[in-house]
């Protein structure tokens, strides 16, 4: 079992910054592909990135360039350092523990989520 706890959501201007961390407990953490996703009002759950236990990310492309995520091991944590935010990135932002994988279905844990709000 791995527990999940997210941090560092919040009010943003358009063209502003955010970092987003997600701190893991229980089962080896190096073990697992961390995923990052969102849900906007209205929409369906979507893939934003992923990286690897040994560092590989994979980007959904309207984040790529602005979006970066990054694992500390010995914190067992992973962080998404959110730049040059819009209003379309908008959304309950989920942190997921599972396989390297756009899709939802691959990951076992969730986060509890937290909101994003770009203002324009």
């Amino acid at each position: 079992q791995v527990q999940l706890a997210e941090s560092g959501g919040g009010l943003v201007q358009a063209g502003g910054s955010l970092r987003r961390s997600c701190a893991a407990s229980g089962r080896t953490f190096s073990n697992y592909a961390l995923g990052w996703f969102r849900q906007a009002p209205g929409k369906e759950r979507e893939f934003v990135g992923v990286i690897s236990g040994n560092g590989l990310t994979l980007y959904e492309d309207s984040v790529k360039g602005r979006f970066t995520i990054s694992r500390d091991s010995a914190k067992n944590s992973a962080y998404l350092q959110m730049n040059s935010l819009n209003t379309e990135d908008t959304a309950v932002y989920y942190c997921a523990a599972g396989y390297y994988s756009r899709s939802s279905n691959r990951y076992d844990y969730w986060g509890q989520g937290t909101q994003v709000t770009v203002s324009s």
